[in-house]
């Protein structure tokens, strides 16, 4: 009797190309599935005024570089707005205007030769590059401007805006944290408005841990509870790996008939 043997199925290494889009920045790189830089990571200052056209053009010039070097298999991008469905539904740090409900993802993936893409706020893909995945994780963001994500058992749960929240005397955390409100309250002053803002969350969240991340999270000078770390600045990209990990990201839909109680988790 003779036997064949199936071929084996060689999948080829995930190549991703990770964007984190931010209020001053842009920046992205080609990471592994773990994460791991493939590439140096490239950044350029963010456009202002910027339309979803300007964005998409700049973001497509910036990674010309690294996609030629190691060309990617899918794209993870980070956006600090209100992200549904890999569309844009907020973006307070480009304006109101020409920027609600937007295609983001897809347009770009378009101009980069079709390629799955997923989109989340920047920072909820930082977190996933800094959670533990045990129980109630919270990160915060100090960078432009205020920005949240929240995770339960390595989960990432339905997103809330906090930056637009009413804080204090009728200013949102934006207006109260953000790097706006710090250069004209000078550092000291703005420490004090960010370990107020530690105290809140806590009794707002009774988080496990609250991560700390963003370019301002090195100006942070006082001492932080032992359940408060600050995340590397190379988290918005590393975090990128973890929107094609099954069951991380609940948007995605990735078990629809379990979520829709047609079936069982899987």
């Amino acid at each position: 009797m003779v036997t064949t043997r199936k071929p084996k199925i060689i999948h080829a290494p995930e190549q991703i190309l990770a964007i984190d889009v931010g209020g001053t920045g842009l920046k992205a790189a080609i990471i592994d599935a773990t994460g791991h830089m493939l590439t140096e990571r490239v950044r350029v200052a963010t456009p202002h005024p910027c339309t979803p056209d300007q964005l998409v053009d700049t973001l497509v010039a910036l990674v010309a570089p690294i996609v030629a070097q190691h060309p990617p298999t899918q794209i993870s991008i980070g956006f600090p707005g209100f992200v549904r469905n890999n569309r844009i539904l907020t973006a307070p740090h480009f304006g109101v205007t020409g920027w609600h409900d937007i295609p983001l993802a897809d347009e770009l993936s378009a101009r980069l030769g079709a390629l799955p893409v997923r989109m989340i706020n920047d920072a909820e893909m930082q977190g996933f590059a800094a959670i533990e995945g045990k129980g109630i994780e919270f990160v915060l963001t100090l960078g432009t401007g205020a920005g949240t994500a929240l995770f339960r058992d390595g989960e990432l749960m339905p997103h809330l805006e906090l930056a637009h929240h009413p804080v204090s005397k009728g200013r949102a955390y934006d207006e109260y944290i953000g790097n706006a409100a710090r250069e004209k309250a000078g550092d000291k002053r703005w420490n004090r408005r960010v370990h107020k803002i530690i105290g809140i969350l806590a009794s707002l969240v009774n988080y496990d841990k609250l991560w700390i991340g963003g370019g301002n999270a090195a100006r942070l000078k006082f001492e932080l509870p032992a359940n408060v770390a600050i995340v590397s600045n190379q988290a918005g990209i590393e975090g990128g790996a973890k929107l094609w990990h099954p069951r991380s990201v609940r948007e995605t839909r990735q078990l629809p008939e379990a979520n829709e109680r047609k079936g069982a988790f899987r």
